[in-house]
């Protein structure tokens, strides 16, 4: 139910990252940039309010499990320095451009074996002019296919993200499902051994065999293993607790409440279409293929470029000082290239059919997942409901059993097997209530809402426009804006 957000650019951008964005580019500049990389937003989400606890009864909460994976996760932060990394593309774009300016500086020696004792040493420094006119609208290709690259690959990051938070609830509900196991097999051993020494009590008055005392202590003996097993079981949960979250859990708080859920499956997929990640990043991706193929296109056409320079030359041996300086406009058309673009622009092509292609499997998979996770929740759900009532009549079955076993009506074995009988209802149910829980966040992640802002956690929203606002008209270090980055650059260094 997880989706890698793999996105397929072939033949686009080499080892473009495999991530992506919720928020579309906004290509108006902005006043006023933020040196930090971070939006805060209200906690005010239902979700995140039904779990919040009290702070004086310091236990986590599944709250604070995904606060702590969303804080503390390597992965987000390595796939946000991809996204930034990708948001370079377009500046690289822009910067294709405006003009290149060399400043360059010679020093020569050269003498004549014609004429020995001739030597001449010159100095001399220029400066070179490189404009490019007009390319037929390529550069423009190439920078809006970026800026729909960063686009998939936001949406690559907030899918990623879901992956985070899944896992930390994933890893919480299985901690409490350890917990309550290792409880019910404490339990268990404890009435094991009541019954143990009944019936050691009862064999010393002849009312029953040694075989029922034999049976009394395996049971014993096997819930004590059983109980040793949850417990190494648990301690497993709590290591992979630290895992998903970035820090070992304390006290929980017990069962976490379950997220609104769709109406129907189809409401629940008409959301997947509309906010899934993995489907947003194929969009892009796409559209970014569209504009690689009219790149190549286009690359068919002529281009323009004006250059220019000035020159100062010194004969340092002669004393002989002159200047030039000259400008031309150039125009190139290429006749014959061997095939090379025509092939580029069918490779181009085979890459937009091949994203194409992939966004209709995506599509399917989406919308097979959501009717999985919405199916596997109404189960659970079912499965829940039977189990308690599965419950209610096993302890019924117990006591009773237990009562008639006093009155010499019941033998060592029936106690044995409705204690056996309670303990899987008891257990049954434990599991059911995990997998309701699980399923209802898998049914959350199919429709892309599995995400810090939806759950209102009470957490700083990484926002990945800023730093594209920063970048994407390449800012020359020297600026204002450039100054801007290098402090934002610093302080992500730190963290």
């Amino acid at each position: 139910m997880e989706y890698s957000g793999r996105i397929f650019l072939c033949g686009l951008i080499p080892n473009l990252p495999r991530l992506a964005a919720r928020q579309t580019i906004r290509l108006p500049m902005r006043k006023k940039f933020s040196a930090s990389l971070f939006k805060t937003f209200v906690f005010a989400g239902s979700v995140a309010l039904a779990f919040a606890m009290p702070k004086g009864a310091q236990a986590d909460n599944l709250s604070d499990a995904l606060i702590g994976a969303y804080k503390n996760s390597g992965l987000l932060e390595q796939n946000r320095a991809l996204l930034r990394a990708t948001d370079e593309d377009v500046a690289a774009t822009v910067a294709l451009l405006r003009p290149v300016i060399d400043w360059t500086i010679t020093a020569s020696n050269s003498y004549s074996s014609v004429t020995p004792g001739l030597r001449s040493n010159q100095l001399s420094t220029g400066l070179t002019f490189g404009l490019l006119l007009y390319d037929g609208g390529v550069s423009r290709m190439r920078q809006l296919a970026a800026q729909q690259v960063v686009l998939a690959t936001r949406q690559s990051l907030l899918n990623i993200e879901q992956q985070v938070l899944f896992s930390a609830v994933q890893a919480y509900v299985n901690v409490l499902l350890q917990q309550d196991t290792v409880q019910l097999q404490s339990n268990n051993l404890r009435l094991l051994q009541e019954e143990l020494k009944a019936s050691q009590d009862r064999f010393e008055v002849g009312e029953v065999t040694r075989t029922d005392v034999a049976l009394a202590q395996s049971r014993v003996a096997s819930a004590r293993a059983s109980l040793i097993e949850s417990r190494g079981n648990l301690l497993e949960a709590k290591a992979s607790y630290v895992e998903a979250v970035g820090h070992p859990i304390g006290t929980i708080a017990g069962q976490p409440p379950l997220p609104k859920r769709a109406s129907s499956l189809q409401a629940a997929e008409a959301v997947a279409a509309r906010n899934h990640p993995s489907l947003l990043a194929q969009q892009h991706t796409v559209k970014a293929s569209d504009y690689s193929v009219q790149s190549a296109q286009k690359g068919l056409g002529p281009t323009v470029t004006l250059n220019a320079e000035v020159s100062d030359t010194l004969g340092v041996s002669n004393s002989v000082d002159f200047d030039s300086s000259g400008a031309s406009i150039v125009f190139r058309q290429n006749l014959y290239t061997g095939g090379s673009k025509a092939s580029g622009i069918r490779a181009s092509i085979a890459s937009r059919d091949a994203n194409k292609g992939q966004l209709i499997t995506i599509q399917r998979a989406v919308t097979q997942d959501v009717a999985a996770a919405y199916v596997t929740l109404e189960a659970a759900a079912a499965s829940l409901v039977s189990s308690n009532e599965s419950v209610r009549a096993a302890r019924v079955a117990f006591d009773g059993i237990r009562e008639e076993a006093t009155l010499g009506a019941r033998t060592t074995l029936d106690v044995l097997q409705a204690e056996q009988d309670l303990l899987d209802a008891q257990t049954a149910r434990v599991q059911a209530r995990a997998s309701q829980a699980s399923a209802a966040y898998a049914l959350l992640q199919a429709q892309g809402l599995l995400t810090a802002e939806h759950l209102g956690l009470a957490v700083e929203i990484y926002d990945p426009t800023l730093y594209y606002n920063l970048v994407k008209d390449a800012p020359s270090p020297v600026s204002r804006r450039g100054k801007d980055l290098d402090r934002v650059l610093r302080a992500l260094g730190k963290n």
